[in-house]
This record gives structure tokens, sequence and C-alpha cells, in this order.
């Protein structure tokens, strides 16, 4: 595998940097985590529209560029170092993901071009109230009914679900356990019996919601190609999007780093910068360490799922314990270089610290990978 960006994908990142730069600054954000959207409209369609940020990784032939999963990946990186407070991941990394994985051709076409253009928002409706990212954690059901299907139950922590105008759901039929009985269900989020509530968290710029299913029907067509084998798609969109979360940990973890440097050399105590006290320099080497370790399994991860390697569900766990682990510790030990200020409002490193810590439970927290991975190298490991 080659770790080398090609000139295009450099030239993706540059312009990405830069465009960041400018829209995602320090007052952008505090002004969008205020509102009731938790992101900028006209932002967002700037992304989709004009950019095509959006349609990076959805094939040509269903509306996107066709670019890949390594060009995903580069484009993540860049977002997590600006902390870009927007539906991307959400419609694209997960919503988008698994109508490709799951969806026959026709409902790829029904779908997919209008979230290449950012006109429409996807989400993956999975988690419940246990918080858990296994299949067998599901208990919504979804019955039979006619011509159609009647789906029931509440789903929480779906990410931007509050604004999604799709919702991929995953549901049981009634009565199975385990893997069997999953399948997944495209719905509008506009559907009679559904109803939605914003959930208050501590990271502003990472909305959730709380959905709930009151009996909702649905036609046969919403029900995705893969019927009740719907357990695997689930697990390699699950798997990809923790390597494209990886790679937006690890952009995280590397502005708070840069962040703590720059601020460590401008600050004084007993006259001079608090940078050159060993304990400081200490900090950020071990900082350096880890998120350099993070990002070389998140870039390897990224290639496994460009070329569909078969280890891919063990380095995505791989990729997306390391960069938690990363984000959290130089979140953390950045906010202690700062000291008192980081806490403030005016400072930006508070919100990457909330970031770290938002993202490290999402699908699946550091334990929870770490128990896959052992499991995947034959460790026997039991829950």
């Amino acid at each position: 595998m080659d770790f080398h960006w090609n000139e295009e994908q450099l030239e993706l990142r540059e312009v990405a940097r830069a465009f960041l730069a400018e829209h995602s600054t320090g007052d952008a954000l505090r002004a969008v985590m205020g509102s009731e959207l938790g992101f900028d409209p006209a932002l967002w369609k700037q992304l989709g529209a004009e950019l095509g940020w959006t349609a990076v990784a959805i094939p040509e032939e269903f509306g996107g560029l066709g670019l890949g999963f390594v060009e995903l990946t580069a484009l993540l990186e860049v977002m997590g170092e600006a902390l870009l407070c927007s539906p991307f991941f959400a419609s694209v990394c997960l919503g988008a993901r698994v109508i490709l994985e799951a969806g026959s051709d026709d409902q790829k076409r029904e779908w997919l071009p209008a979230i290449a253009e950012g006109e429409c928002i996807a989400t993956l409706a999975f988690s419940e109230a246990s918080g858990r990212w296994d299949a067998a954690s599901i208990e919504t059901t979804f019955e039979e009914d006619g011509d159609g299907f009647v789906l029931s139950g509440t789903k929480r922590f779906v990410p931007d679900g509050h604004c999604a105008d799709l919702l991929v759901v995953v549901a049981r039929r009634a009565g199975s356990r385990g893997d069997d009985g999953i399948a997944l269900f495209a719905v509008s989020a506009q559907s009679p019996g559904i109803s939605r509530r914003r959930l208050p968290t501590m990271d502003q710029g990472f909305r959730q919601a709380e959905i709930e299913f009151d009996s909702v029907r649905i036609p046969a067509s919403a029900r995705l190609a893969g019927g009740e084998n719907g357990a695997k798609a689930l697990e390699r969109t699950l798997a990809l999007a923790a390597v494209g979360l990886a790679a937006e940990q690890v952009g995280g973890a590397q502005r708070c780093l840069d962040m703590a440097v720059a601020y460590a050399s401008e600050r004084e105590q007993f006259g001079r910068p608090i940078g050159s006290f060993q304990a400081i320099q200490h900090k950020c080497a071990d900082m350096m360490v880890k998120i350099e370790s993070a990002r070389s399994a998140a870039y390897y991860a990224g290639c496994a799922a460009a070329e569909s390697s078969e280890d891919l569900l063990e380095v995505a766990s791989i990729a997306k314990a390391a960069a938690s682990d990363a984000y959290s510790h130089a979140a953390a030990e950045a906010l202690q270089i700062f000291g008192g200020v980081g806490f403030t409002w005016e400072y930006d490193i508070h919100l990457y610290f909330k970031r770290a810590r938002s993202t490290a439970k999402f699908l699946g927290d550091v334990a929870y990978h770490r128990e896959r991975v052992a499991r995947y190298i034959g460790l026997g490991v039991s829950t």
C-alpha cells in the first residue's frame, strides 16, 4: 500500500483546508452551535452544490464523483482539523454508505443523486436506549402489513436525526434475535407516525436526536435490497464509518497539538515561554507519538477500505480505537497546557475537547473496538 497522497489528493486537501480556514472559524462555529439546526445551511449548500464534497465517495453512475474512500479519508481529516459543524458525516459516511452497501440499483438511483448534491440529508438510525453498536441491541421491530411494513420502536443518538430528510432505519423482524431478522429501511423523515426530538449534548457541534416510530407504515420498496441479511451490510457500513471517523479524529487531535505548541511558545512564566519547560515538552512529545500512531492506523484502514480488503473489520476497529485514544489524550493534555483559560468560551481548545469526548463514544468506544480486535485475531474474548 502507498501511503503518499497523489497530486489530486493533495490538491483536494489544500483546497479544503483553505476553504475551511475561512468558513469554519471559531466565531462561525460558535454561531452555528447556538442555532436550531447546528450548522449553516448556506455553507452546507456550498459543500454540496459548489464544491462537490458530498459527492466524493458516490459512484458517477449514481450522481457522484466516484473518487473513492481514500479521497473521502483525506477530506475528513481536514474537516476534523477545522471542527466543521455539518451533517456531512451522517449523510455521506452513514446514510449514503448504507444505501451503497445494501440498496438495489433502483434504490441507489432514487436517493443517491440528491444526497450527492447535498439536497437530501440522510442518516442512519441505529442505536437505541442501550447506546450499543451491535445488531443484538436492536429492539425496533418491523412487521409485514399487506404490501408494506409497519415500524415500531425508538432510536436514540441518531446523528443529525433532527434535521435529516431520509432515515435509514435498522429494525428486526418481531420475535427474532441477534443478527437474525435484521433489515434496513429507507424512510422519509416526514412519514406519519414519526416524531423527533433533539437531544441535549455536551458537544453542540455534533447534534444527535431521539426518533420515535409509532406504527409507521412504509411501502415494500422502502426495504433495502439486502432483505433480512441486512446485518452483513450493516457491519460493513459501520466499519467504513469507523474508518472515516478515525480520520476526522486524527485531524482534530493534530489541531489540538498545534494549538498547544503555539500557546506554549507564547505564554510566559518566570520570564520565559512555558514551552521551554521539560514537563510541557514531554506532554507535547507524548501527544505527537499517539497522534502519528493513530494517523498510520487511519491511513492503513483507509487504504484497506478503498481496496475492499478482507481484514477491513479488524483494521477499522484498530483505527477507531487508536484515533479515539489519541484525540482524547491530545485534547485533555492541550487543555492542561492552556490552563484555566482553556475552559473559557473565547478559546477554541475546549470545543475540540468536547468533540474528542463525543466521537470517542460514537460507533463504539475504545474498549468495544479493542475487544472486537481481540476476537478477530482469535483470542476468544467473550462478552
